[in-house]
């Protein structure tokens, strides 16, 4: 087996959103906001070859919301789905499972692309998988949450006849070395992979937690449905994986790829951190 990290790109959001009730005195230490109070998140996706399949996770934004949507995230930065599966000797032809955390738009947003008038997978040979309960709760969203589900990133994937649901069971098992672990404080039924690799176990975090500057208990963004759930979700994951020395693969941190974790007199704070290349 072997993974790759798959940048797509930055963006910006809101870091008091960011945050939730963390004060921008405290949060701004580690992830320093600019003038307009936005703070930039990477859109980092993980590529699985476990040398039967090529598993995409997550693919970032995409480019084909229209100019005002685009203009209130700041996308920047080089790279892009496409330019980063290149640089590794692939392409979206190559792609045999698409395996989407969650609907959100920074997550799916690159699964479809407009070809004309008419939305399209991005990758017609692969499977994509999500879950019944996240699929019914994205496409009949609350007023809260619907502005994160744009149905041009979500119903042509049913309507192209690739879409697959994965089995609502903790630990399902998704192919060799891939259990998959559902969160519900984000949105409903998040999905992170956990993957044994290298004699280690990694897990791809999604947005449970989405930088190194959100491990301690309370910083838990305000994007979040039920802060309460990921809160216990948080507690619960972090000392297992101190406890087990998991990898942890962070989607949105702008700098750092993977980390580890250590129990200290404050709580379980970041220990190291490196790229998953390094492992």
């Amino acid at each position: 087996m072997h993974l790759y990290p798959i940048n797509t790109g930055f963006f910006k959001l809101d870091g008091g959103a960011a945050f939730g009730v963390v004060p921008k005195t405290i949060w701004q230490k580690t992830n320093p906001a600019d003038e307009n109070n936005l703070c930039t998140w990477a859109m980092r996706c993980l590529l699985i070859d476990d040398g039967k399949r090529l598993i995409l996770v997550d693919t970032g934004i995409g480019n084909k919301q229209d100019e005002k949507f685009l203009s209130h995230y700041y996308l920047h930065g080089d790279d892009t789905l496409d330019k980063s599966l290149h640089k590794l000797g692939f392409n979206s032809d190559d792609i045999t499972d698409v395996f989407l955390t969650h609907l959100h738009f920074d997550h799916c947003g690159g699964a479809i692309i407009r070809k004309g008038k008419k939305l399209i997978p991005a990758f017609k040979n692969a499977i994509y998988w999500s879950n019944q309960a996240h699929w019914d709760w994205a496409t009949e969203p609350n007023e809260r949450e619907k502005a994160s589900f744009l149905k041009e990133n979500i119903l042509p994937i049913k309507e192209s006849g690739q879409l697959k649901f994965i089995p609502t069971v903790q630990g399902f098992d998704f192919g060799d070395n891939i259990k998959i672990r559902f969160a519900y404080g984000h949105t409903d039924a998040m999905m992170l992979p956990q993957i044994n690799y290298k004699g280690n176990t990694l897990v791809y975090m999604a947005d449970l937690l989405p930088s190194v500057g959100h491990i301690p208990l309370p910083y838990v963004m305000a994007y979040d449905m039920f802060p309460l759930q990921t809160l216990k979700e948080k507690k619960q994951f972090l000392q297992e994986a101190c406890d087990n020395n998991y990898i942890l693969m962070l989607e949105h941190d702008a700098v750092n790829e993977c980390c580890t974790l250590k129990m200290t007199d404050k709580g379980i704070r970041l220990d190291e951190c490196f790229n998953l290349s390094d492992i």
